[in-house]
């Protein structure tokens, strides 16, 4: 039993350690979450209620947008679904099989974001549960400290931020520049841009659903083509 105790220990550090580069990019988007929250005329709780909650990023600034406008349930219900279905498609690759015990196995879903994603899939072998786990819990605590310190920044301001709205346009951005740098990549951009592109010019009124139903049937197809291609290489 000696030797347990400390090996856990450096798989949690490793995990931490992963976690550095990725959280670095998270906590500045936390804090522009936090004081889009407040400066959007929602209660200060909403952030870490939402991160806790729903802990997506992109999804937590499109939803103070939505919530702001007081836009249906069944409308953000789709939306939210639409936007995170690409998660499935991570747990293809995810080394959600070295997690054993069930919470933390449920937790690791949970936390399965375009970050943990990302880090798991530029290192693909060396993980452990400890590993995976602590490295998801530092990724969520980067995200909810930076949208507490939003909010605490937000208070102190009396005259609304401008500009703010642009962090989730922002953050696609950025994740679309990732993705052109992979060629892998490169067919889900495309999809993605014709998709919204067919979209616009159909039902310019209801682009954003339409382009993501869209998207998603792209991502599907392409998805069983590739099966498809696997079993009869």
């Amino acid at each position: 039993m000696g030797p347990v105790a400390p090996r856990r220990r450096a798989e949690i550090r490793i995990g931490l350690k992963e976690s550095s580069a990725a959280g670095l990019g998270l906590f500045p988007l936390g804090v522009a979450f936090g004081l889009l929250v407040v400066n959007s005329g929602l209660s200060w709780w909403l952030a870490p209620a939402l991160s806790i909650a729903v802990f997506a990023g992109s999804m937590e600034l499109l939803l103070v947008g939505l919530l702001a406008a007081t836009t249906p349930l069944a409308t953000i219900a789709l939306t939210t679904f639409l936007v995170n279905f690409r998660h499935v498609f991570y747990a293809f690759s995810f080394p959600l099989e070295v997690v054993r015990h069930p919470v933390a196995k449920a937790y690791s879903v949970y936390a399965l974001i375009d970050e943990a994603w990302a880090i798991t899939n530029a290192r693909t072998t060396g993980w452990t549960s400890w590993r995976l786990v602590s490295m998801q819990v530092a990724l969520q605590l980067y995200w909810v400290v930076g949208g507490l310190l939003g909010v605490l920044i937000a208070s102190l301001i009396d005259a609304p931020i401008e500009g703010l709205g642009f962090a989730l346009c922002a953050l696609f951005i950025t994740l679309t520049l990732d993705a052109f740098r992979s060629r892998s990549q490169l067919l889900p951009v495309l999809i993605a841009a014709a998709g919204f592109t067919l979209a616009v010019i159909v039902v310019p009124d209801e682009a954003l659903p339409v382009g993501l139903l869209v998207f998603v049937a792209g991502l599907v197809i392409r998805h069983m083509a590739q099966t498809w291609k696997g079993r009869n290489a």
